[in-house]
């Protein structure tokens, strides 16, 4: 996706990318009382993080002071662009100059330090048995794990998520739609030539691999297996394929939908559904001036889309849960490490400086750690109560109800991520660059083949791109 709206770079589409770009520069901010800490200093460490915006910097270099206040421990922020971060580490980690700790990354780039030997699993482990394994969301430490080595600390996550108008809903009697079931009955009663029952992306694109991947997961559709074979070319991937056909082509707008058409067909009240991520949710409460909802209640009311939409998290098929698409984003300290210096550093991002981590981007950043053992929902009270948006800023809470923010909340126990249980991350990463998913999502929406036949040919596909990587 390209994103234009001021967001960071770990965007949707590269923070899940294991595509490497070409080294230009990585920007050191300096500690954060001034210039970076001598490289002797004994209470010194070097943090990388995947941000990159002079604002979000700012607020991070915010909680550095607050940090350093406490600790006496100085930190050198260095910003290193996601879709630069392979060639980053790999030239550090051959120089022998890796930082203490890597933060804001996604579960790919986890993985990928993961498999050069570059992370220290007991340091790691040791931060979440000290904070408490039991305030972490399951899913997100399931994700972040190999067998029982702890890869990384789970910070956050950001979700895919199906909105739907909430008042066309009750109008017509419907029940929120969390099943493919749910999706097809309402979108059939719905659908005018006024309102699309159900819009998602079918370009050949990144986006729309993941959109489709949101909608696939619950109906136990998956890329690889936990032996490395290429499942693609499954009933359950074929059934995805089929479903998704049908929505588009029976209840959808026609011809080829992206990352903004889907955006701007929910945005003008032209669409009971939509599949966005939860980046959208500022933009609907009319917050960011570059992305306002311009429905025509809108004119008079900005965040009328806000209170009128609901969102669903985990989908189900015919799987045995309901699934979804996501990101956990994580800190991770590495081999060569303070670790001492670095696992104190992480703690306090996890405890007394979580808010402020949240707060850089509400919409972007879900709490993964709903509370400390003492006050359970600690963490997931400040976060809903952090301002969100551009410009002008306010909680998501004063335009979402409850009940939407409590699903958001427990969105993360649902996400799934091709191929990251099955240590085959690479492989989504590769697809997201080469699209074999995305082009037959795109085909067989637009009629060209038929499932069965788009899923055999996306199959193959992928399994040529994984034997180039093994």
């Amino acid at each position: 996706m390209n994103r234009t709206r001021g967001r960071a770079n770990v965007g949707f589409v590269a923070a899940v990318s294991l595509a490497a770009g070409i080294l230009t520069s990585c920007t050191s901010s300096g500690g954060p009382n001034g210039p970076p800490p001598d490289a002797s200093d004994p209470h010194g460490i070097t943090v990388w993080t995947a941000d990159t915006l002079p604002d979000r910097l700012a607020k991070t270099r915010g909680m550095l002071e607050k940090f350093a206040s406490a600790s006496g421990v100085t930190v050198d922020l260095v910003s290193v662009p996601a879709h630069r971060f392979n060639q980053v580490l790999t030239s550090s980690a051959a120089s022998g100059d890796l930082p203490d700790v890597i933060g804001g990354i996604s579960l790919g780039n986890v993985r990928t330090a993961a498999a050069g030997d570059l992370i220290n699993v007991e340091a790691n482990a040791k931060v979440i048995s000290n904070l408490g394994e039991s305030t972490w969301s399951p899913r997100s430490l399931e994700l972040t794990r190999d067998g029982t080595q702890q890869l990384s600390v789970p910070d956050s996550s950001w979700q895919q998520l199906l909105y739907y108008r909430k008042d066309h809903f009750a109008q017509a009697g419907l029940r929120a739609p969390a099943t493919y079931g749910d999706i097809q009955a309402a979108a059939q009663k719905l659908h005018t030539p006024q309102l699309a029952g159900f819009v998602a992306a079918n370009k050949s694109q990144a986006f729309t691999q993941q959109s489709f991947e949101h909608i696939a997961q619950g109906n136990g559709c998956e890329m690889v297996n936990s032996k490395s074979s290429v499942t693609f070319d499954s009933p359950q991937c074929v059934g995805a394929l089929r479903f998704y056909r049908d929505m588009l082509t029976n209840y959808s707008v026609p011809g080829i939908q992206d990352t903004d058409t889907v955006r701007a067909a929910y945005f003008a009240g032209k669409a009971a559904m939509a599949v966005w991520p939860t980046f959208m949710l500022d933009e609907l409460a009319g917050l960011r001036n570059d992305a306002r909802p311009n429905c025509p209640e809108c004119k008079a009311d900005p965040a009328f889309l806000a209170r009128n939409t609901g969102v669903v998290t985990g989908i189900l098929g015919s799987g045995d849960e309901p699934a979804q698409f996501g990101e956990i984003t994580s800190w991770t300290i590495t081999k060569d490490s303070d670790a001492d210096h670095a696992r104190q550093f992480v703690e306090y991002v996890m405890s007394d400086g979580y808010a402020d981590w949240l707060s850089i981007a509400p919409e972007e950043r879900l709490p993964v750690r709903a509370g400390t053992e003492a006050n359970p929902t600690q963490f997931a009270d400040a976060w809903r109560a952090l301002p969100a948006g551009l410009g002008k800023k306010e909680p998501l809470s004063k335009f979402y109800a409850p009940d939407v923010l409590s699903v958001l909340l427990k969105g993360v126990d649902d996400v799934k991520h091709w191929g990251i249980i099955q240590g085959r991350g690479d492989l989504a990463g590769a697809a997201l660059t080469e699209l074999p998913v995305a082009k037959a999502v795109h085909d067989v929406t637009a009629g060209k083949v038929d499932p069965k036949t788009a899923a055999k040919t996306a199959a193959a596909s992928l399994r040529s791109i994984l034997g180039s990587l093994n």
